[in-house]
């Protein structure tokens, strides 16, 4: 029997359907540049957020009001939030006026800076497109100082970027990033993999492959991994969720 469902996407040509015709300047689809530090990567531990005195890492945040009115879309934030505090050390709490915060709001598109940035910083998730369970992990990800996992700096030893199947102009999206990979293996299945056909210019053809074995899933749908939870808990210096 035939049907007319379209296929599921991963999550970030999801996020990359949702960012398209916005006018904010983001690289690799979703990252907002810092209008304070002029690179992506963290120096000093400076774009952490910082530990509590309980050893806990939180990150205030507000919710923006046109969130509150739909009590379904507010939920679907704070259930991803929640599945930092079960499993990481991360603590997302409401903001009561500390230095460094995160602003939730409805913008156009799905983005955020990559780690903290000082002062007020904003992450977009869109009504449009942005309020899946993997897109909000993904970009709270982001905000928590992660970058896409196909520019790591070791990537070329698991994955070959097909540039032939690059337009130009989307070339610097798979650039690498002098990463700090915290000792921790590639990971295919991460939620911030980029899918197999991300900015192709063929329709159908891969921009990345898997190597050595071609067949490897790639491309998150649903959830955060089990290595990015981990990573997570060492880069906040954390072996195990507190209660």
């Amino acid at each position: 029997m035939k049907t007319n469902q379209r296929p599921l996407l991963d999550i970030t040509s999801r996020i990359l359907e949702a960012n398209k015709g916005i006018n904010h300047i983001l690289v690799e689809g979703d990252v907002a540049l810092s209008k304070k530090r002029n690179a992506m990567k963290c120096l000093s531990g400076y774009c952490k957020w910082k530990k509590s005195y309980n050893g806990l890492v939180e990150v205030p945040y507000t919710i923006s009001d046109y969130f509150c009115k739909n009590d379904s879309e507010k939920a679907s934030i704070e259930k991803a939030m929640e599945t930092f505090h079960q499993k990481t050390c991360v603590r997302f709490v409401p903001y009561y006026a500390q230095s460094d915060y995160l602003r939730i709001k409805s913008e156009m598109g799905c983005w955020s800076n990559v780690g903290r940035d000082g002062g007020e910083q904003l992450v977009s998730l869109s009504v449009y497109g942005c309020l899946d369970h993997g897109i909000i992990q993904h970009e709270l990800l982001h905000a928590l100082g992660f970058h896409h996992e196909h520019t790591r700096s070791d990537r070329d030893q698991y994955v070959r970027i097909n540039w032939e199947n690059v337009p130009s102009v989307h070339s610097s999206n798979f650039h690498k990033r002098d990463t700090n990979n915290l000792n921790m293996p590639y990971d295919y299945s991460s939620v911030m993999h980029y899918g197999r056909t991300a900015f192709t210019s063929v329709f159908g053809e891969d921009t990345i492959t898997p190597i050595p074995d071609s067949s490897v899933p790639i491309g998150q749908r649903n959830d955060m991994s089990d290595i990015d939870i981990l990573r997570v808990n060492r880069l906040y210096e954390c072996s195990k969720a507190k209660p």
